[in-house]
């Protein structure tokens, strides 16, 4: 019998136990789910012209503008919040006290204050006028960046200081050491870490409703309180249509980490060390011919002594 370095292995009657769990457990979630669609069957949540909604252009066409509205936010923080960690984590990592302690007072600040309040903070004005679309931007480019500066940075010291040592004995600056040793390899091994954290920033740009600009979530609230059918409002359906297209990004994003992980082992993998061969013998410029020419056997040794 296998064992687990965290636990033993089930034995006979374990594994029972577990198959009837298992069993029970996945009955249980399929009669909620039974119970969940009876009850909307019965609301007439299910009913056809519930869902004929979505097949007017006018709900089509802002369904659309709501997702490239969310698209270009996500783009811009994403991209600002990756330039704003690079900067971080260097002040993080600066050999300047000074410097590293407004950066751990930064990071540390503005990853425990909510992002809601950030973003709000902004919007009404605390740095001035700005627009709902920019103080989205820029409180998602905060926090994310904040984040991102810790996965960075462990990243930077999860490189083998052998390396940087290295590095230095070259005559390296630390800079160059920075840019040119640390970075690449914290970038490569925190890859998965750092597109699992856009996935969250994709998600947090739906807290943009709450300042009245124009996303995924703010359109479907319009949609859900303003197009009554039988005076029914169709909050279900519209949660079902927006949540998918939600789940559809970010499974996408999902799946961008898993491939680059897997593709990383893939080339970390696949380098192969050369065989070793026996040394070939060197040729002398200008012969072809390496067979050695032998003495004759009659010959009489030359003496070597100089002649009177």
């Amino acid at each position: 019998m296998s064992a687990s370095v965290l636990f033993d292995a089930p034995g006979p009657k374990a594994r029972v136990r577990n198959l009837i769990y298992s069993v029970v457990g996945s009955l249980a979630v399929l009669g909620l789910i039974a119970w969940v669609c009876y009850r909307l069957y019965d609301k007439g949540q299910f009913a056809g012209e519930l869902w004929d909604i979505f097949n007017y252009s006018g709900i089509r066409e802002n369904i659309l503008d709501a997702l490239l509205s969310t698209l270009k936010v996500f783009a811009l923080a994403g991209v600002f919040s990756l330039v704003f960690a690079v900067v971080l984590c260097v002040a993080r990592l600066s050999d300047h006290k000074p410097v590293r302690w407004v950066a751990v007072v930064f990071i540390d600040l503005f990853r425990s204050i909510p992002l809601l309040i950030t973003i709000f903070a902004l919007w009404v004005g605390i740095l001035g006028d700005m627009t709902p679309m920019w103080a989205l931007v820029l409180g998602l480019t905060i926090y994310n960046g904040c984040v991102q500066a810790e996965v960075l940075r462990a990243g930077v010291n999860a490189v083998p200081k052998g390396q940087v040592e290295a590095a230095y004995a070259l005559g390296l600056r630390k800079t160059q050491v920075t840019a040119s040793v640390l970075f690449p390899q914290a970038v490569r091994s925190m890859l998965p870490s750092i597109i699992s954290q856009l996935v969250v920033t994709l998600k947090d740009t739906s807290l943009g409703f709450m300042i009245l600009y124009p996303e995924l979530l703010y359109s479907a609230r319009l949609i859900a309180n303003n197009t009554p059918v039988g005076g029914v409002y169709p909050t279900v359906q519209t949660v079902i249509v927006f949540g998918a297209i939600y789940i559809a990004l970010c499974l996408v994003l999902a799946w961008l980490a898993k491939f680059v992980e897997q593709r990383g082992r893939r080339s970390k993998a696949g380098i192969v060390p050369a065989e070793a061969k026996e040394p070939k013998e060197v040729v002398p410029s200008g012969s072809t011919d390496l067979t050695p020419v032998p003495e004759p056997k009659d010959a009489e040794p030359k003496d070597a002594r100089p002649k009177d």
